[in-house]
């Protein structure tokens, strides 16, 4: 069984060209449901795994007061991992034919108001160079809704301020261009006039990690999380605010403003657009609200 993992493993690794970060989440619940297995005393032979066992495991994820998201989750795994096995043809039939992924509650994602926003990505001092860089990160973010992994991922030469555009490598390697407005180009221009050169003073090269740390190396996606916390907090915002926020936030805006949905699903970087469509619910709660307090006979 361990043996089919591991070569699983190695497929989403150098086929698929999945992140480290999910290969070893995948490895923990391909491990669980192992577990399981032997605790429960069934025989690890994958030809003996048909859907009873599988609806057993399902069972006890839900007595054990797993979340649905958690659920679906390790579903989706082992769907991925017997779809291996099956196109291997290690086994003749796949066991979850007919095995159903329960049903997950959409929720709204957290986002920030148009002026919440705006004071957030100017609250850094661009005086100091720190200040530009952090201005420079907060402007990217709310520009381009990247993901923070994608943002420390950024070099310089992904950039080109002239045209207005930054190239993202997201998941699954697969590179995008999205735009990133006047604001976000303004701010970057300056850290990389003003601020950069004194934070990495060792280096004059016009290439590498395109935010840095004190010391001069990439900043990392804890550094990247503390610095916004940081700043929402001297802003006073009561709700909590991450870099995924932004993305939230980017997502919701552009919907707002009339963006087109496909447009806004190719940014993100989403495979799915029913993924995207989560935000027009925003919008339609949002368009709601104004309707109940202004309307006199709502």
């Amino acid at each position: 069984m361990f043996n089919y993992i591991k070569g699983f493993l190695i497929y989403l690794g150098l086929e698929k060209n999945y992140s480290e970060y999910t290969l070893i989440s995948y490895e923990r619940d391909l491990t669980d449901f192992v577990d399981f297995l032997q605790e429960s005393g069934s025989v690890l032979d994958i030809k003996d795994i048909n859907h009873l066992r599988i609806r057993k495991y399902l069972a006890w994820l839900q007595r054990a007061n797993y979340s649905r998201t958690t659920i679906a989750r390790k579903l989706t795994c082992l769907r991925s991992f017997f779809k291996y096995l099956c196109q291997r043809n290690y086994l003749e039939e796949n066991p979850f034919k007919n095995i159903r992924t329960p049903r997950l509650e959409k929720k709204i994602p957290n986002y920030l108001f148009l002026e919440d926003a705006r004071y957030l990505v100017e609250k850094p001092l661009t005086t100091s160079p720190l200040g530009s860089r952090d201005r420079a990160i907060l402007e990217t973010l709310y520009a381009t809704g990247i993901r923070v992994g994608e943002l420390v991922a950024l070099d310089i030469e992904d950039l080109n301020l002239t045209a207005g555009f930054v190239r993202v490598l997201g998941k699954g390697k697969k590179e995008r261009i999205i735009p990133l407005g006047s604001k976000a180009a303004e701010a970057l221009d300056n850290y990389l006039t003003h601020g950069r050169p004194k934070i990495f003073k060792e280096s004059n090269s016009p290439n590498g990690p395109l935010f840095v740390n004190k010391l001069g190396g990439r900043i990392s996606t804890r550094s990247i999380r503390r610095l916004v916390d940081k700043y929402s907090q001297e802003l006073g915002l009561e709700k909590k605010v991450s870099p995924h926020v932004f993305r939230h936030s980017f997502a919701t805006h552009l919907l707002d403003a009339g963006a087109d949905l496909r447009a806004v699903q190719e940014m993100l970087g989403h495979i799915d657009i029913s993924t995207t469509q989560i935000y027009t619910h925003i919008t339609k709660e949002r368009l709601k609200k104004v309707y109940e307090n202004a309307h006199p006979r709502s």
